[in-house]
């Protein structure tokens, strides 16, 4: 068992739809969460206005700065990957440094050529608004923030919260895939305080809504979601990249039936295969047992348990491991025995067995799980992405090949 001082010390801030609301480190003499819902999901209201009282939050939850010293920070990584080509995208995201605040014919707010309908998600960082663009006339989620409150927000000893909102700027300008939210725009202008993200709206619901109250989604619906899932975790994973915070609120299902992987503002970026972290990940109920331990964990296998964890809710409709409070929910992950019902499908028994093994070393990897019968089902194997960094290389090995041809055949 845990202390309540131990667990209450580590809990974990979360991030609601779009990335907003990692929640303020709670204190070692609580003895009671407020709600469970803070274990599944953590979304702090704030003002229309995006108003604040101006005091300055600890929000500290562990920092890996020191533990990772000897490795390059992100913006040194994204730099490296921008001279080596290395960056998924044909064409870069657009970055604007002019903002012009103003209103259209029927009063609605505008900043640049992006019209203001209503606000769809907010948090403790800022708020996500719907806006439609008068220039190609689709609708743009935008992620708002204030500078100077993102400075004064402490995430980490020696982090504010616009280390984490750049950090995930700078890794959704490396992303292009199918199965991932694509970053569209950055609006920052050096003279006011806004600052903005301007991304790919779903207009859909996220992967178990809608599931019957007592089951989930079915199999054959489940198996759909998870292959996407599973395609664009993999994807960010050859990447060097943790997703960090897999859940169901971040998996956003377009109107046509494809999951798009959200929400990357408490994700990490790794120079190679090393992904051991410190910092706590996201959400309590969908943390892996070495998480849960306070011990350095291997983020790729963390993010794998949440897909567990997800499957498991999304075939079930409940949750694995969820308790009253922080310190009964992370005893739970830790020390209680998976619950499957006997009538399961046995391939798909064995699939969440797999995913869901307390043992990191033992628990099945991405590839494991591609390559599952569950998965593959009567659809067959999941496609192989080719992205634009790859493509790239082969390009140029193919280049390599042949003035090597050339040279040796002379």
């Amino acid at each position: 068992m845990f202390s309540k001082n131990f667990l209450f010390a580590r809990a974990m801030g979360c991030c609601g739809c779009f990335g907003f609301g990692r929640r303020p480190q709670l204190s070692s003499h609580t003895s009671q969460m407020d709600s469970r819902d803070y274990l599944l999901d953590e979304e702090i209201e704030d003002e229309d206005d995006f108003s604040y009282n101006g005091e300055v939050t600890n929000t500290a939850h562990g920092d890996d700065s020191e533990f990772q010293s000897h490795a390059k920070h992100p913006e040194e990584i994204l730099k490296f990957r921008e001279q080596n080509g290395l960056i998924c995208r044909k064409y870069p995201v657009k970055e604007t440094n002019t903002l012009i605040r103003a209103e259209d014919e029927n009063g609605n707010k505008m900043i640049n050529q992006y019209v203001r309908e209503y606000k769809i998600g907010s948090g403790s960082y800022g708020k996500v608004v719907l806006y439609r663009s008068n220039v190609d006339g689709k609708h743009y989620a935008i992620k708002a923030f204030h500078k100077s409150h993102l400075l004064k927000l402490r995430v980490a000893p020696s982090e504010t919260a616009m280390t984490d909102v750049l950090r995930e700027v700078m890794i959704m300008k490396l992303l292009d895939h199918p199965n991932i939210v694509n970053l569209i725009e950055v609006i920052d202008d050096p003279k006011t305080d806004h600052f903005y993200m301007v991304l790919e709206y779903v207009e859909g619901k996220w992967v178990c809504e809608g599931s019957d109250p007592t089951g989930g989604i079915g199999e054959s619906t489940a198996r759909k979601y998870l292959r996407d899932i599973v395609s664009g975790l993999m994807y960010l994973h050859a990447h060097n990249i943790v997703h960090g915070d897999i859940k169901p609120d971040n998996l956003l299902v377009t109107s046509t039936g494809t999951v798009k992987i959200g929400d990357f503002s408490v994700s990490q970026v790794f120079e190679d295969d090393n992904d051991e972290l410190r910092r706590s990940p996201g959400t309590p109920v969908f943390t892996a047992p070495e998480c849960c331990l306070g011990l350095t964990y291997h983020g790729r296998a963390a993010d794998t348990w949440a897909v567990g964890v997800t499957l498991y809710h999304m075939i079930l409709g409940h949750y694995p491991f969820l308790g009253e409070t922080l310190q009964d929910t992370y005893d739970k992950i830790v020390n209680n025995p998976l619950m499957l019902p006997d009538d399961l499908n046995p391939q798909l028994r064995n699939l969440i067995e797999g995913l869901l093994c307390k043992d990191p070393k033992g628990r099945m990897t991405l590839n494991d799980v591609a390559e599952h019968n569950w998965v593959i089902g009567e659809v067959g194997p999941i496609p192989q992405y080719l992205c634009w960094c790859k493509q790239n290389k082969l390009q140029k090995e193919e280049m390599n090949g042949v003035i090597t041809n050339i040279t040796f055949t002379d």
